[in-house]
């Protein structure tokens, strides 16, 4: 597998992995590390059904009392 400069590699026969790796070589040529690791933190996937977890993650509040919180932490 050719690589750098103007030499266009044959995707058409590389593997999954080898795509990925790749990629992820110009990636961080172009961008450098930490370029590199912002853009793959756009794209990371996660997992689960946040609008399901939320309900056990996040209390019940409603918009006054979250209102209500706020005012009092600012007369403070």
């Amino acid at each position: 597998m050719a690589r750098g400069g103007n030499i266009a590699l044959n995707t058409q026969e590389m593997t999954q992995e080898q795509i990925r790796i790749a990629g992820m070589e110009v990636l961080a040529r172009e961008l450098g590390a930490t370029g590199l690791i912002r853009f793959l933190q756009m794209y990371e996937q996660g997992s689960g059904d946040y609008t399901q977890e939320r309900d056990k993650i996040l209390p019940q509040e409603t918009a006054t009392r979250i209102a209500e919180k706020i005012q009092k932490q600012r007369t403070k």
